[in-house]
């Protein structure tokens, strides 16, 4: 840097995943842990949502994010691949990408080479005048990501370098692999990065084979912990597993990343899944992306921060002192809350579309969300029903009364459902639980009733599809009738409450069944009564002084009304011995 040596310590930490209101607060927490860098990627499905709509606003504004990084004295380092994985719904990549034929992500396919650099433009007017040799605060830009982990084309990887020259981005490009994925993933000209080591020897080995036999040495992806998914314990790794190995790092004079430094929250409905084919469990990721990282999502400061900043403190430049730990953000539990107004989501559809077989959310030009499937039937019986290849969660209703679910995650795709006499209204309430983020079923990640459905052997056909992105918060009415909502159908309650001081607080959601929670229009997130999360987070940043309005979409437990706060998360947890933290 400027001529002399530079040891980039940094931590990751997203945008998207943090309140804005809340930026400049964990950027301050980089500083008392010891970073002199923050790494984010950039979302390609936050920003062009719907093709040729961009959105560099609010949370989405990237620009400002770095601007911000800069004025607390912290460099950047900048991953705007299309490409993320991330644990974020489809690895960043639009929903609409599959709705052009022919079109495969991460390849030369000139559909993809089209939309990919339309928006890589897009994101160089915003960034490219941020780099350091722009006199911004970006040092480094990555190509790609982990893309040896995923193919080996030399010359798709030439024209993802191209691309970003012609952004604007002029700097110092480079890309970054797991050890095992160095030599596939790498371009030659480019710095290679290495991903899930702390081992200078091997780090050192890696990236002079592939580097003319020199460095600098940078581990891209250093990860002190791991993401949890649907039905799986909260992954925990104590500090004293990792400090050795940050350690070694450090005093080998080499640059780390650690993934993640603070996780946050990965709002709506954008978390992702994985999924490795019809032997392997589909795995959708929770909402909150706590990571057991040295931050924790609500932006404290855990042991963990504890420990790595105690290991930093002994790498810093000579006279500069690590700036004082803040503190711990206050947070309450509130009284418990009663959602008095409800309403049956069956009795607020919007206007369906018609067809005769089943419509993927792709072909409804639906990103995320839920759609309800309608048809009629005639009754008498009970059989058995079939969807195929349904993707994700469903709840099967009779004449609006659920009779049960099927869920992807553990194979489901059928039941028998008994039918009364005459004219039946058959309704599937589908719900995208995450498209796979990671691996070669990215081309595959279609949502919804993507085949057919059986009754009894035979295909049913002529239905009605009532889009529920809820891209906004739902209404309900102040007056809203009781009798239809108290059934077991799924159900909307809402109520307003008030706040005399906002502070952090959780909702308690155990004897909640599974839905989503919006809090004055922002959504908050999913919870699911499997677990690990069992509380969602609600940050100060988004109460208001004053009034609330807060609205639960219950699936399963629609007479559920009492809503408990806690002033602290629950994540139900795995075993430190038993952890698996694998790159």
């Amino acid at each position: 840097m400027d001529g002399k040596p530079f040891q980039m310590i940094s931590g990751e930490l997203h945008y998207p995943r943090i309140p804005r209101e809340a930026w400049r607060a964990r950027l301050k927490m980089a500083k008392a842990m010891g970073l002199n860098t923050i790494g984010t990627y950039v979302f390609w499905n936050a920003h062009e949502p719907q093709p040729g709509r961009y959105d560099f606003t609010g949370n989405n504004d990237v620009a400002a994010f770095v601007k911000m990084a800069q004025q607390e004295d912290l460099w950047v380092i900048l991953r705007p691949s299309p490409y993320v994985c991330a644990e974020w719904e489809f690895g960043g990549y639009p929903y609409w990408l599959q709705n052009v034929p022919g079109l495969k992500v991460r390849s030369q396919e000139p559909q993809y080479v089209a939309a990919y650099t339309r928006y890589l433009q897009a994101v160089g007017k915003q960034l490219a005048p941020l780099q350091v040799n722009h006199g911004g605060p970006i040092l480094m830009v990555q190509v790609e990501n982990e893309y040896g982990s995923y193919g080996s084309d030399k010359q798709y990887l030439a024209l993802n370098k191209k691309l970003f020259e012609q952004a604007g981005f002029d700097g110092l490009l480079y890309t970054c692999d797991p050890v095992r994925d160095v030599a596939a993933g790498h371009l030659d000209g480019l710095l290679p990065a290495v991903n899930g080591t702390d081992k200078p020897s091997q780090i050192r080995q890696l990236v002079r084979a592939n580097h003319h036999g020199q460095g600098p040495y940078y581990v891209a992806e250093w990860y002190p912990a791991w993401f949890d998914w649907w039905g799986a314990p909260h992954h925990t790794v104590p500090a004293s597993k990792y400090t050795p190995g940050l350690d070694s790092v450090l005093k080998a004079g080499m640059s780390i990343n650690m993934y993640m430094f603070h996780g946050g929250s990965t709002r709506g409905f954008l978390n992702g899944a994985n999924y490795k084919g019809d032997s392997s469990h589909y795995e959708p990721q929770i909402s909150s992306y706590d990571y057991d990282a040295p931050l924790d999502e609500a932006g404290n400061a855990t042991p963990k921060f504890m420990a790595f900043r105690q290991v930093i403190a002994k790498y810093r430049p000579a006279g500069q002192p690590l700036p004082p730990v803040p503190a711990a953000r206050p947070s309450a539990a509130l009284p418990v809350l009663q959602l008095t107004r409800a309403t049956s989501l069956v009795d607020q559809l919007p206007k369906p579309v018609a067809n005769a077989t089943p419509l993927t959310f792709e072909a409804l030009k639906q990103a995320y969300g839920f759609v309800l499937y309608r048809s009629t039937v005639t009754g008498g019986s009970t059989q058995t029903l079939k969807v195929a290849d349904l993707r994700d969660y469903a709840i099967v209703l009779v004449n609006g009364q659920r009779v049960g679910t099927l869920d992807r995650r553990l194979k489901q795709d059928s039941l028998r459902v008994a039918l009364p006499a005459g004219k039946v209204q058959l309704d599937i309430l589908v719900e995208n639980l995450g498209r796979v983020n990671f691996g070669v079923y990215l081309l595959q990640n279609t949502k919804g009733i993507t085949k057919s459905v059986h009754l009894g052997g035979r295909e049913v056909k002529e239905w009605r599809m009532y889009g529920l992105p809820f891209d906004l918060a739902p209404a309900v009415a102040k007056a809203a009738a009781q009798a239809r909502a108290a059934t077991s159908g799924p159900v909307l309650r809402s109520n307003t409450f008030t706040v005399a001081q906002p502070v952090d607080t959780y909702l308690d959601l155990r004897q909640w069944g599974k839905g989503c929670v919006w809090l004055n229009g922002h959504n908050l997130g999913r919870y699911w009564a499997i677990g690990p999360q069992q509380t969602i987070y609600v940050p100060a940043e988004w109460l208001k002084k004053g009034a609330n309005t807060i609205t639960v979409l219950e699936l399963l437990k629609p007479r559920q009304a009492a809503l408990p706060f806690l002033n602290h998360a629950i994540l139900s947890e795995l075993q430190p011995a038993a952890a698996s933290i694998q790159p």
